[in-house]
């Protein structure tokens, strides 16, 4: 993975600390072209590599790569899935199997079995999981996805209802027919590793915060730390700025002196937070003994 990747909250509203900026940006990025600028200058600036949820406006993002390959000949995306909004609303307004029907394609077997309802469904867990990753994976056909997220509000989601070998299903599918590595996104990385232990799964990609204030680190900063020392998987740090409550060299020079912390994940608006930044990983990082 490269050392550093550039992440899309910014562009979707997003904001952990505070809703007026969370909306102010929403506005300012309801313009694909000033998407496409911001996009822009993280490339100019040596960032080759997009980590972006599957939000329906991905689709017109994809489409403008897709339509310019020489102008980004080693640009990639980490797909991350679902995007848990649009499938919560859908459930809300249509009912769990009307918002299954809505997002799986509907002849076939499928069509079959989601007319016998839920109960039915439910012995085909397998099936749905695997369609809906296909369903999530359309709209960055043609571009490069060497790697695809679980998002943590499933990750964590699964691991709560004890329906850990969802993960291995995951894990599988998105080896065998996209040729990518899984990845998962969690607030909880002791319980998470511990359950892909037990499900065979070796030196996974996990994404999680990781900031020296301990913000959305569930189960402290300690116990993630010792996990970043002591255990095999290869660890993806996001929130390293907790949202703006730690200065950026601070919270850079706290993250590089993890060890074996592969990648970093920000998200920036501007041109100059996005070199400063990467100047910091950059400046910061130690390389491995």
């Amino acid at each position: 993975m490269d050392r550093v990747l550039f992440g899309d909250n910014q562009f979707f509203g997003v904001n952990h600390m505070s809703e007026e900026k969370a909306r102010a940006q929403s506005m300012r990025f309801q313009d694909l072209q000033a998407i496409i600028d911001v996009l822009d200058a993280a490339y100019a600036e040596g960032i080759r590599t997009f980590m972006c949820t599957t939000h329906d406006r991905m689709a017109d993002i994809c489409d403008h790569f897709r339509a310019n390959p020489a102008k980004y000949p080693d640009y990639q995306f980490y797909p991350c899935m679902p995007y848990a909004h649009k499938y919560a609303n859908a459930v809300t307004e249509n009912g769990m199997i009307e918002a299954l029907r809505m997002f799986l394609p509907q002849d076939g077997a499928v069509g079959a079995m989601l007319k016998g309802g839920l109960a039915l469904a439910n012995k085909d867990i397998e099936v749905i999981m695997q369609l809906l990753i296909d369903a999530e994976m359309k709209m960055f056909h043609g571009l490069k996805t060497p790697v695809i997220f679980m998002q943590n509000v499933i990750t964590d989601l699964l691991l709560g209802l004890g329906m850990k070998q969802t993960l291995r299903i995951f894990h599988d599918h998105v080896r065998s027919k996209y040729g990518a590595e899984p990845g998962y996104i969690t607030m909880n990385v002791p319980l998470l590793l511990d359950v892909l232990d037990e499900l065979g799964i070796d030196n996974p990609i996990v994404c999680a915060n990781i900031n020296k204030i301990g913000f959305r680190m569930s189960g402290g900063i300690a116990t993630y730390e010792n996990a970043i020392a002591q255990r095999r998987f290869r660890p993806v740090a996001m929130s390293v700025l907790a949202s703006g409550a730690i200065s950026p060299r601070a919270a850079i020079e706290y993250v590089c002196g993890q060890p074996r912390i592969e990648s970093i994940v920000f998200g920036a608006s501007s041109r100059s937070n996005i070199r400063q930044t990467k100047a910091l990983i950059d400046e910061l990082s130690v390389a491995p003994a």
